[in-house]
């Protein structure tokens, strides 16, 4: 029984507000559930590239991701995509997509592309936005990279630089050179950020001016790579400035938070909103109230008091370290914030004394990013005997242990096909056939 003054009563409760929480939202919001989604802060898909990462090394580059998934997990069972179901990620891949339109997403979920980053190094991902397209690294190719004086986290030079001299993953090489352009995001204005540069540029009079200081420099033949802030809300604002100028353009994606992850995620939630999820943003989770093996309520922290809101499901989407929602004290002890769940993906033997981190920091990964809960293939948290903690918890995204995200490039994968089979195991039903 709840304990604390209830706010709302829902079928199932969504905490987090990341690609995982948004896409378990949406779902079952699809099918009449009544949802509300819980999130303090501004969710992990604003901190993304704003591509699709299903696999991207294994642990060399991945040309196929959904093809490499089995035999990389083989020996894995503790990573996510052991327990995820056959078809889950390509069918929460297409959701996405769906979702958010071709405008935002496009590329083919079976076929890694390799696209330029921030330091000139070529990364696998399986979908990206179309402005992202026009960089993809291919022998021969000829860019021109550029970015504004004013802007303090984009360096042409090295990226150009870096690019040149990298041996793609195809063979050849491609060619790259830099430039630098006066172009500040507003008058007077000299270290402005992304977000201010792509709020300028949804006005098409900054474009035009943006596009007559590029002539200036592009040469015939070349293929322009600009920032990643090309607009925000105007999704053709890239596409603008390329008709203008009359050469392809693409986007480089700026180290978090980065604009194409705003982008993705302003369509989700608006989105929800508009069908219907009841939003209960800035809120702090503290607790969860639970009867026997199940989760009656999420407790927040609200003005005048803790609020309940009652749910017959709970799909937990906090994230990991870098949403708080996993802590390590002074022991090395780590702890799962709200409901104190148990732990996996820690080999003692990869632990040094004890520590899940290691002192070789340019060496192998940290075996704290391992962290987080151990799930069946329903996503319920399972315990040390592997029995589900709740009936009626399913834990998705970031917060599941056993992988290194950001070294395999897994990311959206596993929080698309974990959302995916919490959904299904809520609505009772079984879709996996292929990946």
């Amino acid at each position: 029984m709840a304990t604390t003054p209830l706010a709302s009563r829902s079928d199932v409760v969504v905490v987090g507000a990341g690609l995982a929480g948004l896409t378990a939202a949406l779902q079952l919001r699809a099918t009449g559930r009544r949802v509300t989604l819980i999130h303090k802060g501004i969710g992990g898909l604003q901190l993304s590239q704003g591509s699709v990462d299903i696999l991207g090394y294994a642990p060399q580059r991945v040309e196929r991701p959904l093809e490499a998934i089995p035999a990389y997990v083989s020996d894995k069972p503790e990573h996510p995509y052991a327990a995820i179901p056959a078809g889950a990620v390509r069918r929460g891949v297409q959701w996405l997509v769906d979702s958010v339109g071709t405008d935002l997403l496009v590329g083919d979920v079976d076929t890694n592309i390799n696209l330029p980053t921030a330091v000139g190094a070529v990364r696998p991902t399986a979908l990206a936005m179309p402005s992202m397209m026009n960089g993809v690294c291919t022998a021969g190719a000829r860019f021109l990279i550029v970015g504004p004086r004013q802007f303090k986290d984009f360096y042409p030079k090295l990226i150009a630089q870096n690019l040149s001299r990298t041996e793609l993953p195809a063979g050849g090489r491609l060619e790259a050179r830099a430039a630098s352009i006066d172009f500040a995001a507003r008058p007077g204005e000299a270290d402005a950020s992304g977000l201010a540069y792509a709020r300028s540029l949804d006005d098409p009079q900054q474009r035009r001016r943006l596009v007559g200081l590029l002539r200036r420099v592009v040469e015939p033949g070349e293929t322009v790579g600009l920032p990643a802030f090309l607009g925000y809300t105007d999704s053709t604002a890239w596409r603008d400035i390329q008709d203008q100028l009359g050469h392809p353009v693409f986007e480089i994606p700026l180290p978090p938070p980065g604009v194409p992850g705003m982008r993705l995620n302003r369509a989700l939630l608006a989105r929800a909103k508009a069908k219907g999820v009841a939003v209960v943003a800035g809120s702090f989770v503290t607790s969860g109230e639970t009867d026997a093996r199940r989760v009656s309520a999420i407790v927040i922290e609200a003005a005048g008091g803790p609020r309940a809101y009652a749910a017959d499901h709970v799909v937990f989407a906090p994230g990991g370290f870098e949403s708080g929602a996993l802590t390590m004290d002074s022991y090395g002890r780590i702890t799962e914030r709200v409901f104190d769940l148990p732990i996996a993906g820690l080999d003692p033997t990869d632990l040094a004394d004890g520590w899940p981190i290691h002192g070789d920091y340019w060496g192998q990964a940290q075996p704290l990013f391992r962290a987080g809960v151990r799930v069946d293939a329903s996503m319920r948290v399972l315990d040390q005997a592997g029995e589900p903690v709740y009936e009626n918890l399913y834990a998705v995204g970031g917060l599941l242990a056993g992988a290194t995200r950001w070294q395999e490039k897994s990311g959206e994968g596993i929080a698309l096909g974990s959302a995916v089979a919490a959904v299904d195991a809520i609505l009772g039903t079984n879709e996996g056939s292929t990946r």
